[in-house]
């Protein structure tokens, strides 16, 4: 069942998927009844998922379910996935690469691969003080507070130069 974002639990489970390029807002508008759908009929086991998305900034993809109402399973986990990938193969861009890493270069999202981001840091383009996006946070209160932090804050630093 499809519920506003911001009205599902704190606790509740997320999963980001970001893109490798920036959605066009023509691109968020094609997809968001996909996901949409998606949303409206996710279940586990016959059973409705308290659940909901957000796309931030036109390339994270965020999903979220209540677990307090039902828990996800390993098949709605991967139902999840399959629309993930589908989401890829229609707008021809990459969501599940694990390897890209992304930060804020002023107001600008930048998304490299980690090589690039360690050299990066290495010639000081990136420092302790550059905003990166930790998407191995696994709630909604996470999200609002451990995302977007300062590189020496998260996993990142230790590509950073000491």
């Amino acid at each position: 069942m499809l519920v506003n974002f911001e009205d599902l639990n704190k606790n509740s489970r997320i999963w980001i998927y970001q893109s490798n390029k920036e959605f066009t807002e023509n691109e968020v508008e094609e997809l968001a009844p996909i996901i949409e759908e998606f949303v409206s009929n996710w279940q586990r086991h016959g059973e409705d998922l308290k659940a909901s998305y957000k796309v931030i900034y036109n390339h994270f993809i965020v999903l979220a379910v209540d677990e307090g109402f039902n828990n996800v399973s390993g098949c709605s986990i991967d139902a999840s996935v399959n629309l993930i990938k589908n989401l890829e193969a229609k707008f021809s861009v990459n969501l599940t690469n694990k390897l890209n890493i992304s930060f804020k270069n002023n107001n600008n999202i930048n998304i490299v691969n980690m090589s690039d981001f360690q050299k990066y840091a290495k010639e000081g383009k990136i420092t302790s003080n550059t905003i990166v996006f930790n998407n191995l946070v696994t709630t909604i209160e996470d999200l609002e507070q451990n995302w977007e932090i300062p590189a020496d804050k998260s996993w990142h630093k230790r590509f950073l130069v000491q």
